[in-house]
């Protein structure tokens, strides 16, 4: 148990009511120990999850958002109360999942804070828990490198085989990605949770249609030390990125190894 979960274990204890600060990467608010919800800096907020579905415009949600009336969310738009309810459900188990595991940084409670979205939905931090183990446990089975996550999203230019079979969601990734964007940014443009992009593009990298990261740049030698690559005296210099014993290391050298040989 981190850090972050002991320290909610003992809100919930005490039922305290306001917002815990994680740092700059999100904030848990409490309700009676009981949280009502969760925003956090790296994935998409419930309010761009309802614009980008054309639930709700922007403008409408920011002056609902200033005048803390949820009630009025549903009142004067089109938006169902199972509409809200499923973007709230995706928005805190985002959230859950990036700051759960946080222990890096000193969070700060503000008693009773409130969001303007909370006190309708409640959930158990326990059961928080073990959804975000079970989300980690299944990215890992797709794909054992957490280094997709986090690159730019850089489909093949070319199938690897005859044809393949892309979900909703594979498809929107590949049609967005421009090589530059990650998966993180990816899901805030396309108004999706990020982690059913996450899960998609390690499906796609698993089935060898993303490129291969680029290998990370050799530390150089000093100076002093140093002897030109044509110098048959040299040191042999590595052609690739070093391989540790690492199981996930050796792993993912495997696949890209795969992906290349079925390239050629």
């Amino acid at each position: 148990m981190s850090k972050l979960d002991t320290l909610l274990a003992g809100l919930a204890r005490e039922r305290s009511t306001g917002a815990l600060q994680v740092g700059r990467s999100g904030t848990i608010f409490l309700a009676d120990g009981r949280v009502t919800y969760m925003e956090c800096a790296m994935a998409p907020s419930v309010e761009r999850l309802l614009a980008a579905r054309g639930l709700m415009t922007e403008t409408a949600l920011r002056r609902l958002q200033a005048d803390g009336d949820c009630a009025r969310l549903l009142a004067e738009g089109p938006l169902t109360h199972g509409e809200l309810q499923y973007a709230v459900l995706g928005g805190v188990l985002d959230a859950a999942f990036f700051l759960l595991p946080n222990s890096g940084s000193r969070p700060k409670f503000r008693p009773g804070e409130r969001h303007w979205l909370g006190g309708q939905w409640f959930f158990d931090v326990p059961g928080l828990v073990r959804e975000c183990a079970r989300r980690r446990a299944q990215l890992a089975q797709i794909w054992p490198s957490a280094d997709v996550d986090s690159l730019p999203v850089r489909p093949l230019p070319r199938l690897p085989g005859h044809g393949v079979t892309l979900s909703r969601i594979q498809w929107e990734v590949i049609v967005r990605a421009d090589h530059k964007v990650t998966p993180l940014e990816l899901a805030k443009q396309i108004g999706r949770p990020a982690y059913p992009i996450l899960l998609a593009v390690r499906k796609l990298a698993a089935s060898g249609l993303l490129a291969p990261p680029d290998p990370p740049d050799l530390p150089r030698r000093r100076a002093s030390a140093e002897r030109p690559p044509h110098d048959p005296g040299a040191a042999a210099q590595p052609l690739g990125p070093p391989v540790s014993g690492d199981p996930t290391d050796l792993a993912l050298l495997m696949r890209l190894k795969k992906a290349l040989e079925e390239l050629s």
